[in-house]
């Protein structure tokens, strides 16, 4: 950030505290490391409680920011009612879902059915228990964002990750609704529809094929940029072009329409929302 006072405005809208799900490595410690940067405290979860203490470790060493880690499994049955006891004496302005990559491409049928529950737990469960926590007191207060981590994936069925395009297409439209909710209220919702990225876990397992891929910082950076200008974001120019030919339609005026349909059916008054599109230029 800046010098000329982008740090404390959004410090003063996100602040005091970013919460991190999925914030141990890859994009996850990249958002901690920007939105520390940006003059946040952070708390991370994740299940690997070394991970999370050697970036606390990091992170308090060298930002300003004061870092909480809370060691859990995200697809646990009681994932709200855990993070909330873990966090009841913080007041979160910004909470952040980036837990549910694709390690794996298989047949639907030759995976076993836990697989698909656990993703189903992980992808879609615990962002809608987390986001309704973290969500009310930021209504009330009248600030706050809410980012949902997602795939360009989310585009369209997929062979071979059948059910992780699906769960990804699920956060993809959560956030579409929590923007068109939340923004009148003053709380920015976005979903993030991310392409290959060379994080550590992906290097790990295709280390060639995920070489040239998108930076986790970039992604992070521009993600957090893009928060309260409009209801999705696709990083990098190539993925814009793909999710582009995918998404022919404008977002913004198709999320409206559903909304004012749904608005006249059930006689609930919704007002329009204006954002840009996720391939417009700032």
């Amino acid at each position: 950030m800046t010098a000329d006072g982008n740090e404390n405005r959004f410090a003063d809208r996100y602040g005091r505290w970013a919460v991190i799900a999925g914030g141990s490595d890859g994009i996850g410690a990249a958002f901690a490391w920007e939105v520390a940067r940006r003059g946040l405290d952070v708390a991370l979860i994740a299940r690997r409680e070394d991970t999370l203490a050697g970036l606390a470790e990091r992170l308090r060493a060298e930002t300003a920011a004061q870092v909480r880690t809370i060691s859990l499994d995200l697809t646990r049955p009681d994932v709200g009612e855990a993070v909330a006891a873990a966090t009841a004496d913080l007041e979160v302005g910004l909470f952040i879902h980036n837990a549910g990559s694709n390690r794996e491409a298989a047949h639907f049928l030759d995976q076993d059915a836990s697989n698909h529950a656990f993703l189903i737990d992980l992808s879609c469960r615990a962002p809608v228990a987390l986001a309704h926590h973290f969500g009310r007191p930021m209504r009330e207060r009248g600030r706050g964002g809410i980012i949902l981590m997602s795939s360009i994936a989310s585009l369209a069925g997929g062979g071979l990750q059948a059910v992780y395009s699906a769960t990804k297409a699920f956060d993809t439209i959560l956030a579409e609704g929590l923007w068109l909710e939340l923004a009148p209220r003053g709380v920015d919702a976005l979903g993030v529809l991310a392409g290959a990225t060379r994080t550590e876990t992906m290097l790990d397992q295709e280390p060639e094929a995920f070489a040239s891929a998108m930076d986790p910082a970039e992604v992070a950076r521009g993600a957090l940029d893009h928060l309260g200008k409009g209801p999705n974001w696709v990083p990098g120019a190539e993925n814009q072009a793909a999710a582009r030919g995918l998404w022919p339609a404008p977002r913004v005026p198709v999320a409206n329409g559903m909304t004012q349909a749904t608005s006249a059916l059930f006689s609930i008054p919704m007002p329009q929302v204006e954002g840009i599109e996720f391939d417009a230029a700032d």
